[in-house]
């Protein structure tokens, strides 16, 4: 995988470009995807954005995400935009198989890719260019170093400004996690200086949700939610029968797995949902303990030190077991 910055000298020249992202994607995703795109329709790219999936309601305030194509409902349309394509930009995740169906048409496709992504163990095989940095604290940060990079941060909008922000927002956990650095108050200073209403912003993210995911969320925490002291360990297992009863949408189990790690003495919190074809765990640590290797040991998956994820195909109560089992495993950690 050749450096990011060997494309720079590039850019000028109009290309068709694809950018796409991790399936069921998070304001980091949509935001570096739709920041990128609008920095690049300054050159005179062709541009499509492609995302897995769906996205949450909550992301549709972001200027262009009317022209993303979702994967699984325009799968054609999408299709020809990759076989067509130059270049593809892959933000936000570090292997293929996070793009689900996308995944054998990406590999299969002649363009040029080139990574973006904040993911450890990045799949290099398959990207021409690109940068992989767990360090960064977002991908948005790592568009925006990207913008900076290249010389040409004139090309900066409003549009990309806003969508910039509300990724490097997110993903800090509103600049509270351990990844919010020096930097990257920095980037968000220079991002006022164009003029960014970070209010605005806010408030399209985190005002912007329907009654029956409150009530969801109370539900989960009252009856779904195991604590166990003598792990440091927090479970909220979610059946299938939940999300058909609250009429949960995509994005609505958002942040969800938070809540049980701000119990005071817990270290690892787990969410695990039955979203019917697959079983999706959410893990957040605090402290040294690693939930990218456990989320990799065990659940197919992976992500930050502290921040990850994963997924399984056997049934509900089968992974809880696998989770109950591997957090025994991990008592020495969890109580060091």
């Amino acid at each position: 995988m050749q450096s990011i910055q060997d494309i720079y000298p590039l850019l000028e020249q109009p290309r068709k470009v694809v950018i796409t992202t991790h399936q069921k994607p998070d304001a980091d995703a949509m935001g570096s995807s739709l920041a990128l795109y609008h920095f690049l329709a300054g050159f005179g790219h062709t541009l499509t954005v492609i995302s897995p999936t769906n996205w949450a309601d909550f992301l549709d305030w972001m200027p262009g995400t009317d022209l993303v194509l979702d994967y699984e409902s325009k799968t054609a349309k999408a299709n020809e935009a990759i076989d067509q394509a130059d270049w593809i930009f892959c933000l936000d995740f570090n292997v293929l198989v996070r793009t689900k169906r996308m995944e054998e048409k990406l590999l299969a496709a002649p363009a040029l890719k080139i990574l973006i992504d904040h993911h450890r163990e990045p799949q290099e095989g398959v990207f021409t260019y690109g940068i992989s940095d767990p360090s960064k604290s977002s991908t948005a940060e790592m568009v925006y170093d990207f913008i900076q990079g290249s010389g040409h941060a004139d090309k900066m909008n409003e549009a990309t400004i806003a969508c910039l922000y509300a990724g490097v927002m997110t993903d800090t956990g509103s600049f509270r996690f351990n990844s919010a650095s020096s930097g990257v108050h920095q980037m968000v200073a220079h991002l006022k200086t164009l003029g960014l209403d970070h209010s605005r912003v806010h408030e399209a993210l985190y005002d912007n949700f329907l009654e029956n995911r409150f009530r969801f969320i109370g539900h989960v925490l009252l009856n779904r939610m195991e604590i166990f002291y003598e792990y440091n360990t927090a479970l909220i297992v979610v059946p299938q029968a939940d999300l058909i009863k609250f009429d949960v949408r995509t994005g609505d189990t958002e942040g969800l797995v938070n809540y049980p790690l701000s119990i005071k003495g817990i270290r690892l919190a787990s969410v695990i949902i039955d979203r019917g074809d697959e079983r999706k765990s959410s893990f957040r640590s605090k402290g040294d303990f690693d939930v990218n290797a456990f989320a990799r040991k065990y659940f197919n998956g992976g992500g930050h030190f502290n921040a990850a994820g994963g997924f399984n195909k056997e049934p509900l109560d089968i992974v809880v077991q696998r989770f109950k089992t591997a957090m025994k495993e991990n008592t020495a950690l969890l109580n060091s």
